[in-house]
């Protein structure tokens, strides 16, 4: 006999939800066994400020300083196993998007079949302030978004809101606040693995909320015309000749941010969202999982170790990236990021098969 919903409140420490090495590892289990059948499907909530922060990579930084690169990528490997399994998972899964989203917390939420967005929704990918890239699968369902919009929000790490979510497809639904105590009360008695009958339920308490004026939703003409640029140099360059004409905050913003952003992490990201339009979901994770451990080994730069620093350990907010300049970041660099490492003792991440289920494995986005 299967048993109800079952329900996952991210773990959190004193601040916020975060992922860590091994609460990922359980939940992967967990996961992967519902996934054999014994669940009707499985719940994903957050608790107070956050659904879930994300990994916390400023631990991973300083293991690797402190021991080996191997912690980082058995962290990374569990984590996108996890993705992987939600991502193909065959029966309901419902995320409750309360508060923050972001990193890791998008991986077990974006991939899943429903994702409900609130009122206090933050969504971002922060990565390339840090060093690092949209992981967790994200060159999968950035590359997705309408138009050019998964560049924008990869590259920049704009935030998004809830309404946000909803208009560009992160989000399947929008809960406002008061009502989602409803939803998660009906969803407790759900008796079913019947995806249309869960959706129906989270419609009764829905609603289409409206974008703000401001959101870059409705600069989806600026954001098309350049973000779809070749290189970031271009996208750039593309964004200040905007500048003066649209007087808008949105691009002044844009600007910003890639400036500050590390240009290693922006070049990988970008090659990688691309490479992502013609992906797997499973292809995109097995490509991020070979790009993040050349990230821990600090294989062609260490730029994740430094932004690790400047803004999560000593919080300067004054990385120094190495190398500093977009133009010292070429294309043979950012192609050796995709390649296998040279370590005898490293593998290909290895995906779970499941054809003994007689069905095709298909992610829900």
């Amino acid at each position: 006999m299967l048993s109800p919903l079952q329900w996952y409140v991210c773990k959190r420490d004193s601040r916020r939800v975060l992922l860590v090495l091994d609460h990922t590892a359980i939940v992967a289990t967990t996961a992967f066994s519902m996934a054999e059948g014994r669940s009707f499907g499985f719940i994903f909530q957050g608790k107070g400020r956050a659904f879930c922060a994300g990994g916390d990579v400023a631990e991973v930084a300083q293991s690797i300083n402190n021991d080996t690169w191997k912690y980082g990528a058995d962290f990374f490997h569990t984590e996108f196993l996890l993705n992987y399994i939600i991502a193909t998972y065959s029966k309901p899964q419902v995320s409750l998007l309360t508060g923050i989203v972001m990193g890791g917390g998008a991986g077990v939420s974006i991939h899943g079949r429903f994702r409900v967005a609130t009122g206090n929704t933050v969504f971002a990918m922060p990565e390339t302030a840090l060093g690092l890239f949209p992981d967790i699968g994200a060159s999968y369902f950035l590359s997705r978004l309408p138009g050019f919009y998964g560049e924008y929000v990869g590259l920049t790490g704009a935030r998004l809101d809830g309404a946000e979510m909803l208009a560009c497809g992160l989000a399947t639904h929008f809960v406002p606040l008061n009502r989602m105590p409803l939803l998660e009360e009906s969803l407790k008695k759900v008796d079913t693995s019947d995806p249309f009958a869960i959706c129906g339920i989270i419609d009764q308490f829905s609603q289409q909320p409206s974008v703000k004026g401001s959101s870059a939703m409705n600069r989806m003409e600026i954001i098309n015309r350049c973000f779809s640029k070749r290189t970031v140099e271009e996208i750039i360059s593309a964004l200040e000749q905007e500048a003066p004409s649209v007087a808008d905050k949105l691009v002044t913003a844009a600007i910003q941010s890639l400036r500050k952003a590390s240009p290693t992490s922006l070049k990988i990201s970008l090659a990688s969202i691309r490479e992502g339009r013609l992906q797997t979901v499973g292809e995109c994770l097995r490509r991020e999982y070979r790009m993040v451990c050349h990230v821990m080994r600090g294989d062609f730069s260490r730029d994740f170790f430094e932004g690790c620093r400047a803004i999560l350990v000593d919080k300067d907010r004054n990385p120094k990236w190495m190398p500093p300049t977009l133009d010292q970041v070429h294309d043979g660099v950012v192609a050796k990021y995709f390649s296998k490492v040279d370590d005898p003792q490293w593998e290909d991440l290895n995906l779970p098969t499941r054809s003994s289920h007689g069905r095709r494995i298909v992610p829900k986005l």
